[in-house]
């Protein structure tokens, strides 16, 4: 409970200071949740194994909220929910953590964080209408641009497999399906992630009865690191760090953050998974990053100035 009150009084005035360091912790995390994920494929623990970790962790944390609200709100329609639900929780954790298992931790910083605002825009530009203006549309051109590089590293015999130019994107896609719904759910930061915690975890639940789970016979060393990163960082503490954030400086300002993420996960691959990182994979990270600044609109009043 008290982790509870500490971010409600966050979510009524939080500071400028507190935005910049949520944003920033967010996006160390989202590179750690990459290279820890990657890094499981040399494991016994399965999928379904790292979502039972990922999302039982803050569904028992925060359990006052979603036992508040109930596991259908009354005002949210059950259909945003499902989107909310497939977009951030089970679905795309399964389909993003399968391909991360034969993807190396450079090309997914490209493939789902810069897939994200691209999806982003898409939904936005068919669904809603919306028109990018010009730091914008040259944001997403510079991730496609990346995205491009490592297509041609692909074809040109490196170690990326269609599975990860298919599922990543496909991630990010959902990603962002959950992105317009929250925005339009009226429900909190806590509520939200509180919800697709515990849907997620009983989905993961009821995976596990049907496929089974190898948790028992997992290394606790293992174990515990999954609990860390999966559990308290990624599936904890990033979500109500980026809620801070874009309460204190707005969802453009937090978003522009994500642009470190493709970075920080090639040289995280690089120092503690040994892959191998080129000239060309830290090309399309950088550009990708600069692309996802860009694509937030964060710049685009200095443009138009």
């Amino acid at each position: 409970m008290t982790m509870v009150a500490l971010v409600q009084d966050y979510k009524t005035s939080p500071s400028s200071g507190a935005g910049y360091a949520g944003a920033l912790v967010t996006v160390f995390i989202w590179a750690t949740w990459i290279v820890a994920t990657r890094h499981s494929s040399g494991t016994p623990l399965g999928t379904v194994d790292l979502g039972l970790i990922r999302y039982g962790v803050p569904a028992l944390v925060l359990s006052p909220v979603w036992l508040r609200t109930g596991l259908i709100p009354r005002n949210v329609p059950p259909l945003l929910l499902a989107v909310m639900v497939c977009g951030a929780g089970a679905l795309f954790f399964q389909i993003t953590t399968f391909a991360i298992h034969s993807t190396p931790a450079s090309a997914v910083g490209v493939l789902l964080g810069g897939s994200m605002p691209l999806a982003a825009a898409l939904i936005g530009m068919v669904v809603f209408g919306e028109r990018p203006d010009l730091s914008r549309s040259l944001g997403l051109a510079a991730i496609v641009g990346g995205l491009a590089i490592l297509l041609t590293r692909a074809i040109a015999g490196q170690d990326i497999t269609w599975i990860s130019f298919v599922f990543l994107p496909l991630g990010a896609l959902l990603w962002a399906g959950y992105t317009h719904a929250f925005r339009r759910s009226g429900l909190s930061a806590l509520e939200g992630g509180a919800l697709i915690a515990v849907w997620s975890f009983i989905i993961h639940a009821g995976l596990a009865l049907v496929f089974g789970t190898t948790l028992a016979s997992v290394p606790l060393a293992e174990i515990g690191l999954q609990f860390l990163s999966q559990g308290v960082l990624s599936g904890l503490a990033a979500m109500l760090a980026y809620g801070i954030a874009v309460r204190a400086l707005g969802g453009s300002q937090a978003a522009a953050f994500s642009a470190l993420t493709p970075v920080l996960a090639a040289f995280g691959g690089a120092i503690f998974l040994d892959e191998a990182v080129g000239v060309w994979e830290i090309t399309a990270a950088v550009m990708t990053g600069l692309g996802v600044a860009l694509s937030t609109g964060v710049l685009s009043h200095r443009l138009k100035g």
